[in-house]
């Protein structure tokens, strides 16, 4: 039985939790977050705190906070014996403690306040310093997922830069549609199946032979219409430097 202390009350520390109450071989012993209200919905769960003066001894400290509060929640957990490691994705494993074990253990995947994610088909990215270590992280994500991967800092930057992309950008890409569709009195709904097709195709294609449309055509009135059709400058200027991005990609003539 592997135990468990995470340290952090946001989204990313409600998922790891709920996934690993799920499991007899591995059980939290405890959850730190910042304030009372922070812990309020994982008091019924496990042992709570919001003070850094009692933390539990257990196998593996799990940090799920803020990429910027990593270094300082670290220094919480000097004197501990057990494996510490954080959850981000650009955050070097450098950044915790040389006193303590470190390693990471990074869930790659999107999550939201009240929308559940099955661990099972989520890579979980792990690093670790020497190979007992890492091979006590493989153990903990096996339990968890079925999608595990050693992946080094450096190449975990890489990842998490390219789920920005993939992720964070298109994901607001749905939000500018679903304005334009709401200043048009259009349910954005109808665009769903569309949004769906566009990623299930990469399943059999790669993203540089599904792209279509205006830019790759290089249909230029169609450009112009939709430039026209935007309020907001920043759409205006978003709309161009994709279009510029795919003309380039597919050899047009700027």
């Amino acid at each position: 039985m592997i135990s468990i202390v995470i340290l952090g009350s946001g989204t990313v520390a409600e998922h790891l939790l709920d996934t690993f109450l799920q499991y007899d071989a591995i059980v939290v012993k405890q959850l730190i977050g910042r304030s009372e209200a922070s812990i309020s919905s994982f008091t019924n769960k496990t042992l709570t705190s919001i003070g850094y003066h009692a933390i539990e001894e257990a196998d593996v400290y799990i940090i799920a906070v803020s990429d910027d509060a990593i270094a300082e929640v670290a220094k919480k957990l000097a004197h501990k014996q057990g494996l510490v490691v954080h959850t981000s994705g650009s955050v070097p494993m450098q950044a915790l403690l040389t006193k303590n074990r470190r390693g990471v253990f990074y869930p790659l995947q999107t999550f939201s306040p009240g929308k559940k994610i099955d661990f099972k088909s989520v890579p979980l990215c792990i690093e670790a310093e020497n190979q007992k270590d890492l091979k006590l992280l493989q153990q903990l994500a096996a339990v968890i997922s079925d999608k595990v991967f050693e992946i080094s800092s450096e190449q975990r930057k890489s990842i998490h830069l390219a789920a920005v992309f993939v992720n964070n950008f298109t994901n607001h890409l749905f939000h500018i549609g679903r304005e334009v569709c709401q200043e048009n009195k259009v349910p954005f709904e109808v665009l769903l199946p569309l949004i769906k097709e566009t990623v299930q195709k990469l399943d059999q294609l790669s993203p540089y032979d599904a792209q279509t449309g205006p830019a790759k055509r290089n249909d230029s009135m169609t450009l112009e219409r939709h430039q026209n059709q935007l309020d907001k400058k920043i759409y205006k200027d978003i709309y161009s430097l994709l279009s510029k991005s795919i003309k380039e990609t597919y050899g047009q003539k700027l």
